[in-house]
């Protein structure tokens, strides 16, 4: 799966806001993710967001 800065994902689970969308602001082993709800900033490991990845929102290349 090819992640890049920028992109916006859906994720399986929501966060405790209700929100299940995330703008990845690092890319590496772990991921730097931002709530769209509430702008809480989490560091998720890299297999976890692969196997918890429901498809792309928006793509950092279609700006």
């Amino acid at each position: 799966m090819e992640f890049q800065i920028g992109d916006i994902i859906k994720m399986k689970k929501q966060h405790p806001c209700g929100e299940n969308q995330w703008e990845i602001l690092r890319v590496g082993m772990d991921f730097r993710l931002k709530c769209q709800g509430c702008g809480r900033q989490v560091m998720v490991p890299r297999k976890s967001v692969e196997k918890n990845f429901r498809g792309f929102i928006k793509k950092a290349c279609e700006e």
